[in-house]
């Protein structure tokens, strides 16, 4: 036997199914909980419904928010189709409701982009697709012939490379002269400090918290998943997880991200571990069945099969090169952005500064200066000041205003000021170039200045 098709026999033999019903159970019960947050929090009004202009990504312009309740409608839904994947009802379509749901609101505002909110979409999607639904469903219940307590282990292997590339690329992204010098980590835990208790905020502040965050972060994201896939080390890196997830969840505003890590890495188990829970693990038993299942499985039907692994391995390949995409641009992606999209670069970098446009109308010789918070919220102005690319797209709305309020061919310049992870600010774009007639593109920008070539302030030099 060939080593293609022994791969192709593992990936196809069947695998106990509870793992993987757990995980859909999980991610269901997360997505429903953060969705009513945001309806609660009244976050859909603040980052959908109240600014008068979103930033959208490129080539996605036709992308718009639905109108007032609407919006409100949409996230209820959503909340539905969280609880279906909970309860496996109607499973496929209501994780396909969820995936295209979160995509919709993802490209809805470029300034809310956040890894998690990506990887929530990606989840979803490989869920979609999984047949998690097969066993502790209402669609087993209401389709007996669906009920098996088995599936395919390319199904969970391909959630575990998923998680591995995340983390991998996650770690490979600290390999990086500021956050082995402590930056931007030590600001963070500097303006946690002051909420903490003081005998915490004091440990926080000190340059041993910073040394810990920083190796710390490094080497759980390069190594975790060997760890969780080693027998020998499993256990150890279950605790390693618990504790890096918990302590980011208190350390840092970054939602759901680490419950959604933590329920991620129950995929690293056995796919047997819910039935060895105390009370529920009999209860599970009962509803899948005994595994090993004493009935022989035939796998899927080979054409079919190697169609299934074909796209999941093109689908990793896209996964492996979208976050190497960054070394095509010039300078420091932490600087330019180029590259930064989709690429699992987290915690790496912040950004203060303040901008302000200059319109000039060539024909009337009539310039104005432009405030963007007199437009803009002043979430959308903090996240655009970093990121060349809203600069560039907040320019050419400028100008398409001045064209349809004024009937006015408008130049538009940008006088931007950023500081990257507390250095002094500097220019981030030209500002003598027409910003309204650059294209929104893929290639590198050659308006975006050169970015700060000094060391971090007060950072431990390597």
């Amino acid at each position: 036997m060939s080593a293609r098709s022994r791969l192709l026999a593992r990936l196809l033999a069947p695998a106990d199914l509870a793992g993987l019903v757990a995980f859909r159970v999980l991610l269901g019960a997360l997505l429903l909980v953060d969705l009513a947050r945001y309806e609660l929090a009244g976050w859909v009004d603040e980052h959908y419904l109240e600014p008068t202009f979103l930033f959208t990504y490129p080539g996605f312009g036709w992308v718009h928010p639905l109108p007032g309740p609407w919006m409100h409608v949409l996230f209820v839904a959503l909340m539905g189709a969280a609880l279906a994947v909970v309860v496996g009802w109607r499973h496929r379509l209501a994780a396909w409701a969820l995936t295209v749901g979160q995509a919709y609101l993802f490209l809805l505002a470029a300034t809310r982009y956040l890894n998690h909110a990506y990887l929530l979409i990606v989840l979803t999607g490989l869920l979609a697709c999984s047949p998690a639904h097969r066993g502790l469903s209402l669609d087993a219940r209401r389709r007996p012939e669906l009920r098996r307590g088995w599936a395919p282990a390319g199904a969970q292997w391909l959630l575990r490379a998923q998680l591995g590339i995340v983390y991998v690329f996650g770690g490979l992204a600290k390999i990086d002269a500021d956050w082995l010098a402590g930056e931007p980590v030590r600001g963070w835990l500097a303006a946690r400090a002051h909420t903490a208790p003081p005998w915490i905020g004091e440990w926080l502040s000190s340059e041993a918290a910073v040394g810990l965050v920083v190796q710390g972060g490094l080497w759980f994201d390069l190594l975790v998943t060997p760890a969780l896939l080693w027998r020998r080390t499993r256990v150890v890196a279950v605790l390693a997880s618990v504790a890096f997830h918990l302590s980011n969840a208190w350390l840092f505003s970054i939602g759901i991200f680490p419950w959604v890590m933590l329920a991620a890495t129950t995929l690293f188990l056995e796919p047997s571990w819910p039935r060895r829970l105390p009370w529920i693990g009999s209860w599970i038993d009962a509803r899948l069945g005994p595994w090993p299942s004493p009935a022989p499985v035939e796998p899927p039907p080979p054409p079919r099969a190697r169609v299934w692994l074909g796209l999941a391995g093109a689908w990793l390949v896209a996964q492996v090169v979208l976050p190497l995409r960054h070394h095509l641009y010039p300078g420091d992606v932490a600087w330019t952005e180029e590259g930064h999209y989709l690429a699992w670069r987290m915690k790496l970098r912040t950004k203060d500064g303040a901008a302000r446009f200059v319109v000039r109308a060539p024909s009337t010789n009539e310039t104005w200066v432009v405030d963007p918070a007199d437009e803009l919220t002043g979430y959308q102005v903090h996240k655009m000041v970093g990121k060349p690319d809203l600069v560039l797209r907040y320019a050419h709305h400028l100008a398409e205003r001045w064209r349809s309020e004024r009937g006015l061919e408008v130049e538009v310049r940008a006088q931007v000021n950023v500081s990257l992870n507390r250095r002094m600010r500097r220019p981030l774009v030209d500002p003598t170039v027409d910003l309204a007639k650059v294209e929104d593109s893929l290639g590198a920008a050659a308006w975006i200045m050169p970015g700060p070539e000094d060391p971090v302030p007060g950072g431990r030099q390597r």
